[in-house]
């Protein structure tokens, strides 16, 4: 088991507590629970950015589109949008499918936590400054706009749920060796792991924090949606990281809405 960081729904604050995140079994006041026994809550208070066009297959994919007029090259520094208040969910909890929309991409993103407050870091030390890793599900209506942030189709209520806990950063399996797998209706859709990561976690921090600072709570998290699977009502969408544990989300029809 490692030492984890957690939130349960009506806690102010995370707690500390032992979990398997291969089983999901969490130690937690001296006794042994499943991960399923609770309602949750998200582990994190920051501000979630994501850092855009990091997929290598994505790039590769959109490389004719992005040496089209007008913009004739690819971007040269880091494309990053952001997940607000409205679209943080948590474990469990439902993601509610906007009324008139059929599918949202359903990709899984590995979420690195600042533990220090980060400006202009090297690459050499930028894993000084993260506390840990999380699991975050970057959801989206499926869109082509990529050179402008698409608020609408990304930051939508419940987009992005993001849990079920930290695991300290010293607890968990080297960087590299983070694949994820994301499950539908528990049939496997989706691998990937760090090696289709255009540069490596430590270069991006340093090319981020040359122009923005970083605190501690906040979030920087990679997708992989060039192949990430649309989803729909009543799918439940489980995205497994290994050595984090599993982050699971069932798609819920929003109150009122219906599918076109």
């Amino acid at each position: 088991m490692v030492n984890v960081r957690l939130r349960l729904a009506g806690m102010r604050r995370t707690i500390e507590a032992k979990a398997d995140p291969w089983s999901g079994t969490v130690s937690f006041d001296g006794r042994m629970h499943h991960i399923d026994e609770w309602e949750w809550d998200v582990p994190v208070d920051g501000v979630m950015y994501g850092v855009a066009l990091n997929d290598q297959k994505e790039w590769e994919a959109l490389s004719t589109e992005m040496n089209a007029p007008p913009y004739e090259k690819p971007p040269e520094g880091p494309v990053l949008y952001m997940k607000p208040a409205n679209t943080i969910n948590a474990h469990r909890r439902p993601v509610l499918l906007p009324r008139g929309v059929k599918h949202l991409q359903a990709a899984p993103a590995l979420g690195i936590v600042i533990g220090r407050t980060a400006a202009r870091v090297q690459r050499e030390q930028a894993l000084d400054f993260v506390f840990g890793y999380t699991i975050v599900h970057d959801l989206s209506i499926p869109h082509k706009q990529r050179y402008r942030p698409a608020v609408k189709e990304q930051a939508r209520d419940g987009f992005a749920p993001v849990g079920p806990w930290i695991v300290p950063k010293e607890e968990a399996p080297p960087l590299f060796s983070l694949a994820a797998h994301v499950y539908v209706n528990g049939r496997l859709v989706q691998r990937a792991d760090p090696s289709r990561f255009r540069q490596p976690v430590e270069q991006w921090l340093a090319e981020v924090t040359e122009f923005m600072t970083l605190y501690p709570g906040d979030v920087l998290f990679f997708s992989w949606p060039a192949d990430a699977p649309l989803v729909s009502a009543g799918d439940v969408v489980r995205i497994e990281i290994d050595g984090i544990g599993a982050l699971e989300n069932e798609i819920a029809l929003e109150q009122g809405g219906d599918e076109q």
